[in-house]
């Protein structure tokens, strides 16, 4: 994948005069000139800068991965609404520490279905739903 120098910059967290100083001087590896714009690769989904002579080793700040949002259905609580006349919620969705139960969930994006048989999550689910995109989470109506 192939960037401007302003992307590059958003993505490195430093100027776009610094990446324009570091293209002029060769320092970002496969960037190339067509016209007057440069053309940077990502690798790893960063650009690859080769070491300078002076100064401190750089730590380019990448940007936190937005929290994955984890959703588990409980076959405990399944098994246990069987008995009971109200039912209750048995689908969790954790994103970060904020724990939603209901009994519908709607995924507003791509998802993908995970099976860890020997990583289990703490709470033991072996199977769950992961997606970066919002979440709609319902509750059950008693009158349906």
């Amino acid at each position: 994948m192939f960037v401007g120098s302003a992307q590059a910059a958003k993505l490195m967290g430093v100027s776009a005069r610094r990446i324009c100083q570091l293209l002029s001087s060769g320092r970002i590896q496969g960037a190339f000139k067509i016209g007057r714009s440069w053309i940077i690769p990502l690798i790893d989904g960063m650009p690859k800068v080769s070491e300078g002579t002076r100064g401190p080793k750089a730590r380019w700040r990448r940007k936190r991965p937005a929290p994955v949002t984890i959703i588990h259905v409980n076959q405990q609580t399944i098994r246990q609404n069987q008995k009971q006349e109200k039912p209750a919620p048995v689908i969790s969705v954790k994103r970060g520490q904020n724990n939603t139960y209901g009994h519908e969930v709607e995924i507003h994006g791509p998802c993908r279905v995970v099976y860890r048989r020997d990583k289990p999550k703490p709470c033991g689910a072996r199977v769950w739903i992961e997606t970066l995109f919002g979440v709609e989470v319902l509750t059950l109506r008693m009158n349906e």
